[in-house]
Parts: structure tokens; C-alpha cells; sequence
């Protein structure tokens, strides 16, 4: 596998539409904390486009919401959510080998598409934990907290996270998936 840093113009679109959703269903959802489409249209994003699109498509909604971010601006966790949200993007681009999408999951009654849905929620649980563990890691340290103590700290909000993520990836990224697949393809 070669990785392509060269973007088409319909690869750098991609990017923008997909991280200026990201960002906007961040603020739409900023009442609900921890609770965000985000990380699911990022990992979207590499899966149709591959990894590195996946990842820009990550770091970009980091660095716009991160640095307008009303809960105020960390430079160093900046960096650190801009890395933890790449690894959305970056195992979603990664995924397709994985083959979690089955492809009898055209339809919603086919016992393909539950058997998908449930691969999709368990790695959609699996990412938001190292990403929660990665950030409360950093965040403690960066506050002087002790990593035990930050990483019990943060697990009331990282259960909302894992728990919303374990439902948005499974109830929604093989149905994301076939729908940006269609629209991509009729768009041609």
C-alpha cells in the first residue's frame, strides 16, 4: 500500500465539506458534552477516502474548533486532539481491509447490515476509549494531575463519549458510508 499525499480537487473538496460539517455538528451539539457526530464523519471520511484524507479531515476540524473552542484553547491539547481525532481518520481509511462494511448490508432488513453495524459500533468504542485515555493522559499532565487521578476524573465524561460513539457508529456509519458512496458516484 502506497499512501498519496497528492489531493484531487474532489479529494480537497471532500475535505472541506466534511470538516466544515464536523465542526458545525460540534456546535450544533455543544450543549451535550462529549456527545458528537464528529468523530463518526471523520472516521466516514477516511473510509471512503482513504487515510490520509481521513486524517486532514480530523486535524482540520480540530484546529477550527479547538482554536474556537468556547471552552477556551490549550495549545498542547490542541495538538493532542488534532492527533487523537487523525486516528479516526486514519483507521477509517485503514477499515475497507478490514472488511467491516459487509456487502449483502445494502439492505436495512439483511442480517449483513446488523452483522456491519455491530463491527462498526464496537471499533467506534474501541477508538473513542484510546482517544479518551490519550487526551485525559495529556490533559493531567499538562495540569499537573496525577495520570491515575486524571484518567478516573475524566470517566464520567469518557463514558458519555464512548457510549454516544458505540450508537452514532452503529446506527450510523454503514448507512454514511452508502449514502456518501451513492452521492459521490451519481455526482460524477
Amino acid at each position: 500500500m502506497s499512501l498519496s499525499f497528492n489531493l484531487s480537487t474532489r479529494q480537497l473538496g471532500f475535505v472541506a465539506v466534511m470538516t466544515g460539517l464536523s465542526v458545525a455538528s460540534n456546535y450544533l451539539m455543544l450543549s451535550i458534552p462529549n456527545v458528537k457526530f464528529m468523530d463518526l464523519l471523520v472516521f466516514v471520511s477516511g473510509y471512503v477516502m482513504g487515510p490520509f484524507v481521513g486524517v486532514l479531515v480530523g486535524s482540520f476540524t480540530w484546529l477550527v474548533y479547538g482554536t474556537l473552542n468556547p471552552y477556551g484553547f490549550s495549545l498542547p491539547i490542541l495538538f493532542a486532539t488534532m492527533a487523537g481525532e487523525g486516528l479516526y481518520g486514519l483507521v477509517g481509511g485503514l477499515s475497507p481491509k478490514l472488511q467491516l462494511l459487509d456487502p449483502r448490508s445494502s439492505s436495512i432488513s439483511s442480517e449483513g447490515f446488523w452483522v456491519s453495524n455491530i463491527k462498526f459500533g464496537f471499533l467506534g468504542f474501541l477508538l473513542t476509549f484510546v482517544y479518551d485515555l490519550f487526551t485525559n493522559v495529556v490533559s493531567g499532565l499538562l495540569a499537573g494531575i496525577p495520570i491515575v487521578a486524571a484518567i478516573i476524573f475524566g470517566v464520567p465524561f469518557a463514558l458519555a463519549h464512548e457510549v454516544s460513539n458505540l450508537f452514532f457508529f452503529f446506527f450510523g456509519a454503514s448507512l454514511t458510508i452508502n449514502a456518501i458512496r451513492i452521492f459521490t458516484i451519481k455526482g460524477r
